[in-house]
């Protein structure tokens, strides 16, 4: 397999960023929901409580109901969830690569 002594094509790094960055969306779309209607705030309150619990930094506007602290002790767990899955999105291509360079692959007995 000659091809895969190169690094990984640049349309599977496209790939995997696309897929990550999908993923990113979908999980901000589930937070500002969440946010909107738990917490009862206008939507771009929602989208900056989303977006920073997101990146790990914790929620800004107070919760005020038991509904809005539950929402957001599960998206601060699913949100660690999702760095752990987009950091792996986004090194599959150079793992793969690293792997056949190590010649990891499964032998055929």
């Amino acid at each position: 397999m000659k091809h895969l002594d190169r690094p990984p094509h640049p349309s599977a790094i496209w790939r995997s960023a696309a897929f990550a960055a999908t993923a990113i969306a979908l999980a901000l779309g589930i937070g500002v929901l969440g946010y909107r209607y738990t917490n009862g705030e206008d939507w771009i309150d929602a989208l900056l409580d989303a977006s920073m619990i997101l990146a790990g930094m914790g929620p800004v506007s107070p919760l005020t109901s038991d509904a809005a602290k539950l929402f957001a002790a599960f998206y601060a767990l699913f949100c660690g969830l999702m760095f752990i899955a987009v950091a792996g999105i986004l090194s599959a291509p150079w793992i793969h690569y690293v792997l056949h360079k190590l010649h990891a692959e499964a032998r055929e007995d």
